[in-house]
């Protein structure tokens, strides 16, 4: 294994790993994800939507690991995690609330980073 095939392999896995993650407390409706998604003015009807996004962010990103076939599904699925997450960026952005924005830019430095690997091997 080269060091971008494990590099592809551990960034990938924490990616999908982050998202069902932030999925999961999602679909709970998780106290912090509620006060979070109000403040930036995300109705609380869209988090089962935007947590089945995650969710096939995820699995479109494991799919890509298990075959080179199946390489361009885990690079459109890192595609759109990382548009997804520049869209929490920005509305966390045009709401003024930074304090928490480390969250949604982690998230989406990894899909980047997924998206890179993964284009690149």
């Amino acid at each position: 294994m080269t060091c971008t095939q494990l590099a592809l392999l551990v960034v990938t896995l924490l990616t999908a790993g982050v998202n069902v993650g932030t999925a999961a407390t999602d679909l709970a409706g998780a106290r912090f994800v509620l006060a979070s998604s109000a403040e930036v003015g995300v109705p609380r009807s869209w988090l089962p939507w935007l947590a089945a996004l995650k969710l096939a962010g995820a699995a479109g990103l494991l799919l890509g690991l298990c075959d080179a076939a199946l390489r361009p599904l885990g690079a459109a699925a890192a595609c759109g995690l990382s548009l997804y997450y520049l869209g929490a960026l920005v509305f966390h952005l045009r709401a003024r609330v930074l304090y928490n924005l480390a969250f949604p830019g982690f998230y989406f430095i990894t899909a980047v980073a997924s998206l890179a690997l993964t284009v690149s091997s």
